[in-house]
């Protein structure tokens, strides 16, 4: 199977692009801060992230909703962010990388887990607030730059994703991933003509 990660900016689009390809009948697996988030907002807790658990149940959930997946029969999944987002997370709000997030990050590279090539929405050139997602564009423009470096730092390549219709946007990952894995073909041998 092969596992694509979705990722990029808060406000990016990256959602409804994760919709779009659940919409066309691919596997998809749902992002799990905004969950988190909201799992919060129901007990009463208006900040979550304030709280250094915050990381780990991000970590615990996506880890979860991976190994759920994984029994999928699909040859291809497209993941709403992994561990490495949750890790430029904890960058950017200087926290340490805990037990539970280092392990996972591990884990996703020793088994391989997610395709090499990842896809890195770009921001829209502005952000849309919602009850999970409170961060002001010049933050989002500092998160974005700290999650480049840390898909980096982890070894992926990143292919930009630059902002446009969903349609559009969903239509070249849909290139790239078909091209991902196809393979060249072979030369021909050329064929010797005998003139009469």
């Amino acid at each position: 199977m092969r596992r694509f990660i979705i990722t990029g900016a808060p406000g990016a689009g990256k959602t409804a692009i994760i919709r779009q390809f659940e919409l066309d009948g691919f596997s998809v697996v749902e992002e799990a801060a905004t969950d988190i988030i909201a799992a919060a907002h129901t007990q009463g807790i208006d900040q979550p992230w304030a709280n250094l658990s915050f990381i780990d149940a991000i970590a615990n959930l996506q880890r979860d909703r991976q190994i759920r997946a994984s029994h999928q029969p699909d040859d291809i999944q497209f993941h709403d962010r992994s561990a490495v987002c949750t890790a430029a997370l904890a960058i950017y709000l200087g926290y340490p990388f805990s037990t539970a997030l280092t392990a996972e990050l591990d884990r996703i590279k020793s088994e391989s887990i997610y395709q090499n090539r990842v896809f890195f929405i770009r921001n829209l050139g502005f952000v849309t607030h919602t009850e999970a997602r409170r961060i002001s564009f010049e933050d989002v423009l500092r998160f974005e730059k700290i999650h480049e470096q840390t898909y980096r730092d982890f070894g992926f390549e990143l292919v930009s994703v630059e902002p446009g219709t969903v349609s559009d946007r969903v239509a070249a990952i849909k290139r790239l991933t078909n091209q991902a894995n196809k393979p060249e073909p072979l030369p021909q041998p050329r064929r010797r003509v005998e003139l009469p």
